[in-house]
């Protein structure tokens, strides 16, 4: 070897012993902050592989989240190495971090509350940087942050439910960019999550947000988009099956009560055979748990095709007027369906948190106004408007509500409200709240 090989050689080992010794002064330091420590928690939890330990982790730091979707991330990306810290503060910290399972770098960041211990605010999905790119791959300058601010507003003046609402929101997002507001944002991560939360802080429309892509975002050509081919409905198909439709408990629980727990409407075109298959087994049962309290929403389709379950004639449940189109589309169960219904006369109770959201609030809307189902537990989150993607430019998509939700009985909707619970528990109780319920409503059952 020669001497200027050697001294490269040489130079390239400090160079990575100096990253590793950065890597791990920082992830020593975290502790420092509330936010840094949740992060540290998070990393030792993921990190660990054990389901215990990510247990602990959730009840302490994310009561939110689930120890499930902890250890498929860790199954699907492998140990989460910290590579550094880019912005510390008290409640907000940002960091790039590095997956060798997947030989992938990222961008993240985490928020936290001002309660003790701090728990998660808001812990978006990793951002990975694009095949050999670094954090400035996601830099933004002052023309971007302009020409990201003007698409927005126009995607809003022509597809938000609310015109005037629209034009609030265009004329305080060009005023703030005027003074200055804007200006400490250089990464299109952190500039989508400001301009996301100032939507949402000034519409309180909590469908409304704003996303940033490192991934080019496609131009969609006008009109209907076209119809997937065989190869993508098999994807999409494998996807669902992957998940089961959303589907994850249908029980039978002592007594002959049904328990069914699904955590999203998927398309019943995709998923109606797996909503049936669900129906179906609860069919005999005495009276039915219907668990809403991690269900964020989905398909209208499917809400009115799993409602149909519990009705015997064709019922009127909800209506969506369309913004832009001025349409206004009906949906009414169906008297038809696959296998045998559970029925209009049994007793049905609904489980509902302040995460049910969307199509889940609509569901348990709809069975409240046809005085068809007790709702238990927690007011839900408030969000009625079915929203779409409107792609702003080559890196920013913003969520914009075009459609407006009208209840056939009550004639407005549960915006920003949510559905008030018919009996107000905790949402960890709800479910055995609903089972005393059952007992009080159609007696213990006979052995």
């Amino acid at each position: 070897m020669t001497h200027s090989s050697l001294r490269t050689a040489v130079v390239a080992v400090l160079a990575a012993l100096l990253a590793t010794a950065s890597a791990g002064a920082q992830a020593a330091n975290l502790t420092t902050t509330p936010a840094g420590r949740v992060l540290k928690a998070w990393l030792d939890a993921i990190n660990s592989g054990d389901t215990v330990r990510m247990s602990t982790y959730v009840r302490q730091y994310e009561p939110a989240a689930s120890v499930a979707e902890l250890a498929a991330r860790h199954q699907r990306i492998g140990n989460i190495e910290l590579l550094t810290v880019e912005r510390s503060e008290p409640r907000h910290i940002e960091f790039t971090i590095h997956s060798a399972a997947q030989s992938i770098d990222g961008f993240a960041y985490l928020d936290v509350t001002a309660a003790e211990p701090p728990q998660v605010g808001l812990f978006p999905l990793i951002v990975p940087f694009p095949q050999g790119g670094t954090l400035a791959s996601l830099s933004v300058d002052a023309a971007a942050r302009a020409q990201a601010i003007d698409g927005a507003s126009a995607q809003l003046d022509t597809f938000y439910v609310f015109p005037e609402v629209a034009r609030r929101l265009a004329d305080s997002l060009h005023a703030r960019l005027k003074r200055g507001m804007y200006d400490r944002y250089t990464n299109g991560v952190m500039f989508a999550k400001a301009l996301n939360d100032e939507v949402r802080e000034i519409s309180h429309d909590k469908h409304m947000g704003v996303q940033y892509s490192v991934n080019p975002i496609p131009v969609r050509p006008p009109g209907p988009p076209p119809a997937p081919t065989a190869e993508q409905l098999k994807r999409m198909q494998s996807q669902m099956d992957g998940v089961n439709c959303g589907f994850q408990k249908v029980e039978r629980l002592d007594g002959n009560v049904g328990y069914l727990k699904f955590d999203f409407f998927a398309d019943p075109e995709m998923c109606g055979p797996t909503a049936s298959a669900a129906m179906n087994f609860v069919a005999g049962a005495r009276a039915l748990i219907v668990d809403m309290r991690e269900n964020g929403g989905g398909s209208p389709a499917m809400v009115t095709y799993v409602a149909s379950y519990l009705f015997d004639d064709s019922t009127h449940l909800n209506d969506l007027w369309d913004r832009k189109s001025g349409n206004t589309t009906q949906f009414w169960t169906k008297p038809g369906v696959s296998g045998r219904k559970f029925g209009a006369d049994k007793p049905v109770f609904v489980l509902t948190s302040s995460r049910t959201f969307s199509g889940a609030e609509e569901y348990t809307y709809d069975l409240k106004t046809q005085k068809r189902a007790t709702i238990v537990g927690e007011t839900t989150g408030g969000g009625a408007h079915p929203v779409a993607g409107r792609r702003i430019n080559e890196h920013f998509i913003i969520a914009v509500p075009g459609a407006r939700a009208i209840n056939p009985i009550t004639h407005t909707n549960w915006e920003g409200v949510g559905v008030e619970p018919d009996v107000k528990v905790p949402a960890k109780d709800a479910l055995a709240t609903a089972l005393r319920l059952v007992n009080e409503k159609v007696g213990a059952a006979r052995p």
